[in-house]
């Protein structure tokens, strides 16, 4: 049930009083550090422990979407792993076809493909300075070639070894933190604004909540939603 904007500021009103002080606290402070501006895609991943640290990094990172590409695999985060991340992180999941890239870029974000090829840029001199959908293939084969000739830009990390790729899940690490500090030390507005914001928190409460879903959708039906 989608909440109109009218209603926000009360409907998480509304949901504080089952909160805790120190969990409200704590969705206070990170929501305020939250941004999409990087949106983490992962296509087809198949391993459920690949799946679940890539959702911890971008919690960590203060990314709390991902959108998860599906074609003969189900994104399915171990939850050992995660350490509870998966409480706040949102994973949107799109079939694996580049339709659904279309739809993202009509987002307003930059597709931008992890891969050495197509004259990739190194991370340390990739800009951004725009939205940008950050794109990993599968664990053994890399971005499909489809993807590849879809992206607007591809990216690479350095490598410095014999080994010429990281895991997946390490590779989404790397990449999402260095571009964390990129947006943080250039100063570059990538933080929610107030509505993506008090949406967000909305959904943490609700996750925050026993019955939390149950307790909203009473909460909106009575008030003629």
């Amino acid at each position: 049930m989608t909440i109109p904007d009218t209603l926000l500021e009360q409907t998480y009103a509304y949901l504080q009083q089952f909160l805790t002080e120190e969990r409200l606290r704590k969705i206070e402070h990170f929501s305020a550090q939250s941004s999409d501006f990087v949106l983490p895609v992962m296509e087809d991943v198949y391993q459920f422990r690949n799946a679940a640290a890539i959702v911890r990094s971008s919690e960590a990172c203060g990314f709390h979407k991902i959108v998860a590409l599906q074609k003969h695999n189900v994104f399915n985060p171990n939850l050992e792993v995660t350490k509870g991340a998966d409480t706040w992180v949102e994973v949107e999941k799109l079939p694996a076809r580049i339709e659904s890239l279309k739809e993202i870029r009509q987002r307003g974000y930059k597709i931008v493909a992890v891969s050495p090829e197509k004259n990739a840029t190194l991370l340390p001199n990739f800009r951004i300075d725009e939205p940008i959908a950050l794109t990993f293939g599968t664990e053994w084969e890399g971005i499909s070639e489809e993807i590849l000739d879809f992206a607007d830009e591809t990216l690479m990390i350095p490598m410095y070894g014999f080994t010429q790729s990281f895991n997946v899940s390490v590779a989404a690490a790397i990449c999402l933190y260095e571009l964390k500090q990129k947006l943080v030390k250039t100063q570059t507005p990538h933080l929610l604004n107030d509505e993506k914001r008090l949406r967000l928190k909305i959904r943490w409460a609700v996750n925050s909540i026993r019955s939390g879903g149950e307790i909203l959708e009473r909460y909106l039906c009575a008030g003629g939603l």
